[in-house]
């Protein structure tokens, strides 16, 4: 069995040991531009499209990370790269889960506790004690219901807040409100205190978080982004901030990365950023996911992670 593998920024020695431990019948191989050797499975992020071009022999590609939006681009400019017959696995956990409830748990709790408010009033060297949020009114709503998703859910519950998800289909989380399809997302946002987006990057995502989406919060409301930058219309996000339609927001992913030096984002005094990393590929974990499906795959079986290349996950 031949592997290739292909990451822009990663080495490539950790995850060739990594494979060759855990599927020691593969031979795996590093691809550079040039190889158009035998290969059953490619491991890519970002690929360049002759990688996958021409291999009439490949059995599936997985990519290395949550999302595949970017080898979905890719397709749109060159459909051949990677034909229909071909699987596309995603990672759906592989570590990323515990991240971003850490993140997920970490704002929500800074903002209920009103630590934004203090860490401003710090800088003005005011010793004044605020009035405490209401816990039963302060409704997380995440947008998205997929595996992320509730586990961030799962992980907000034990703290008290009342928790909704909205998702293009039911879901059944106890203790969690769901709202579904596009006839709900009104009434979801309308109660919602805390805006926590987890949607999958697709066509129907892209700009979808803009002004009016921003109204239909109560005032004063809360947006956490670990999820895509593409979603979020940034303008109106900050037109969102600076009116006090929202009160905050903790931004990790954008429309553009590296978010550009002179961007407002930077200094906006009710923003927290970080450098897309909300989450990280766990290599450990990412390996034995894909050892584990390709050997589900070689025995006919279907790997969990297969993207549905119409709804974009």
């Amino acid at each position: 069995m031949e592997i290739i593998w292909y990451h822009p920024s990663q080495s490539a020695a950790t995850w060739i040991y990594g494979l060759q431990q855990r599927l020691p019948q593969a031979r795996v191989r590093a691809w550079q531009p040039g190889d158009d050797g035998p290969a059953d499975y490619a491991l890519v992020r970002s690929p360049p499209a002759e990688m996958l071009q021409g291999r009439t022999g490949l059995r599936g590609v997985f990519a290395l990370g949550a999302g595949v939006d970017e080898i979905l681009k890719q397709l749109q400019q060159y459909p051949d790269m990677l034909p229909e017959e071909v699987p596309l696995f995603r990672l759906e956990d592989t570590g990323m889960a515990q991240q971003m409830q850490e993140y997920a748990v970490h704002s929500v709790l800074s903002w209920f506790r009103r630590f934004d408010d203090y860490r401003l009033q710090q800088q003005q060297h005011c010793w004044q004690p605020l009035p405490a949020y209401p816990r039963n009114s302060f409704t997380l709503g995440i947008l998205g219901a997929g595996v992320l998703g509730r586990s961030v859910a799962e992980a907000l519950k034990p703290w008290g807040f009342p928790v909704r998800v909205w998702s293009r289909s039911p879901k059944q989380i106890a203790g969690v409100t769901s709202f579904a399809g596009p006839e709900a997302l009104h009434d979801f946002l309308q109660g919602t205190r805390v805006l926590i987006n987890l949607l999958p990057s697709t066509a129907e995502t892209i700009n979808l978080i803009n002004h009016d989406f921003f109204q239909q919060l109560p005032h004063g409301a809360f947006f956490l982004n670990i999820a895509r930058g593409a979603q979020v219309v940034e303008e109106d996000l900050l037109a969102a901030l600076n009116s006090g339609q929202l009160k905050a927001a903790a931004l990790d992913v954008f429309q553009v990365e590296p978010l550009p030096e002179s961007h407002p984002l930077w200094s906006h005094p009710r923003v927290t950023l970080t450098p897309h990393n909300a989450a990280v590929t766990l290599i450990d974990e990412a390996i034995d996911y894909i050892a584990r499906a390709i050997d589900q795959h070689q025995a006919g079986e279907i790997p969990q992670g297969r993207v549905d290349r119409q709804r974009g996950y």
